[in-house]
Parts: structure tokens; sequence; C-alpha cells
């Protein structure tokens, strides 16, 4: 069976996951900025609990946000490290589940978990989990970011696919197609996917395939964990209202 464990996911894809998007850079400074705008304060400790290669982590320290990231995959920690150097940007990372985040109660003024990073928990024991992690790093009254897919759009109809995504270098030299299959198991709403990468080499391309599983969470399941998980004031935001890619719950730890 090929393997589909997150970190594996993410180890395998750290070196390439920038070409997901048209322009990586600009992404960074567009998801920072519009995190920034949701958050109202100056200067807050933030930590972004699934990090990635630092898309929203990065964004946030260029905003001017003491920034944490955390995230299970070793290589992409180590390479969030690397891009914040290179941008002249202060980020402390550090290899963790979120399922148990190495920092004590009441740390951070806001926990970010962007990109459909929750979903990766198949289970409501270990999105409880998560979730109360996130709620103990926090101060009271903290605030929660949290984003996810349209679920309750992909619930109606179940896609078997994801459009592609093209990335094309600034130089314009070749592009590089991202592009994801999924398959939905029998409950209908746990789902593996396969995703592609097509890259340009010597005049062929050539074929990257990984594989993960994700739960499509719809929005009144996740506000009723969130809840569960002490947080209270769930509100969903829109990227129309937001300016970030993907549907944002906004929360506060309960006292």
């Amino acid at each position: 069976m090929p393997e589909t464990s997150v970190a594996h996911f993410y180890d395998e894809l750290a070196d390439d996951y920038h070409l997901i998007y048209a322009d990586w850079d600009a992404s960074i400074r567009r998801q920072g900025s519009a995190l920034d705008g949701l958050m109202g304060q100056d200067i807050a400790s933030v930590l972004d609990c699934s990090c990635g290669i630092g898309t929203q982590a990065i964004g946030l320290a260029l905003r001017g946000h003491r920034v944490t990231g955390t995230d299970l995959s070793a290589r992409a920690v180590a390479r969030a490290s690397r891009e914040a150097a290179h941008r002249k940007v202060t980020l402390g990372t550090a290899v963790a589940d979120m399922r148990r985040l190495p920092f004590p109660d009441g740390r951070f003024d806001t926990v970010v978990c962007g990109d459909n990073a929750l979903p990766h928990l198949l289970t409501e024991q270990d999105v409880h989990g998560a979730l109360a992690e996130m709620r103990r790093v926090l101060r009271p009254a903290g605030l929660l970011l949290l984003s996810t897919r349209p679920y309750d759009d992909l619930l109606r109809n179940r896609p078997t696919s994801a459009p592609p995504q093209v990335h094309q270098p600034a130089d314009r030299g070749e592009r590089t197609v991202t592009f994801q299959l999924w398959h939905w198991h029998e409950d209908g709403e746990h789902y593996d996917m396969e995703h592609f990468q097509l890259l340009p080499i010597g005049g062929e391309w050539r074929v990257k395939v990984r594989r993960t599983v994700y739960w499509a969470l719809g929005r009144d399941r996740l506000t009723g964990l969130v809840a569960d998980a002490g947080f209270v004031d769930p509100e969903w935001r829109m990227p129309h209202e937001t300016g970030f890619f993907q549907p944002l719950l906004m929360a506060r730890a309960g006292k």
C-alpha cells in the first residue's frame, strides 16, 4: 500500500511545495496581510501550528508579528526556517504534532491552523485533541484562526478532482502543473487524495505523485468541535470578506 502518512506526504512535498502557487511570494504577502487584518493587533505572539514551508507564518512575520511555526514534517519546517532567513524575518520553528504542542499554557495571542491542515486528522478524538491543545496554548480570549476547504459545497457533489494549478517562474521559464484526484470513502466524508505534479525536465514531463487522506469536515460540525474544545464566539468568514483563499473559522479561547 502506498505511504499516506501526513509527515511523509509533506516531507516528500517540501522541496516542491511552492510550485502549487502561481507566485509563492505574492501568496505569502497576500495571506499574511489577510490574517493580519483579522487579528486586530499591531504585534502579536502567534503560533502557526501547521506552518508547512512557511506561507502564512512568514507572511505574518513580515507584518511584524512574533511568529513560531510548527509542523509534523521535519523537511517542511527546515525549509520554513531557510525561507524566513532568506527574507530576513525571525521565525522560531519546531517539529511538533498539533495534538501535542511543546509550549506552556497561555503562551500565544493567536493560533493559526491554516491551509486545510486540521482535516488530516481523521477522527473526532484526534480533532478534539488538537483543538484542545490550541486552546491550551492560547491566553484567555486569545484568537483561533482556522481554515479549511469549502467542505459544505464539496460534500454536496463529492468531486473526483481539483482544478489544475500552474506555476509560472518569474523568469518566464518552463511551467509546472499541479492537480489532484480525490477518491471518496464509503462513509462519504473521508477521501484519499492523489497529488500530481508535472515537472518539465529536458523537454519531457516528469510526474511526481504523493498520497494522503482527509476528512471533509462541514462548517457546522467543525464549529461544534471548536466549541467542545473550549472556544467561544465562533464565526465563519468567507474569502470575499477576508481576502484569504479559504473559509476561515474565527473563535476566542474561553476563560
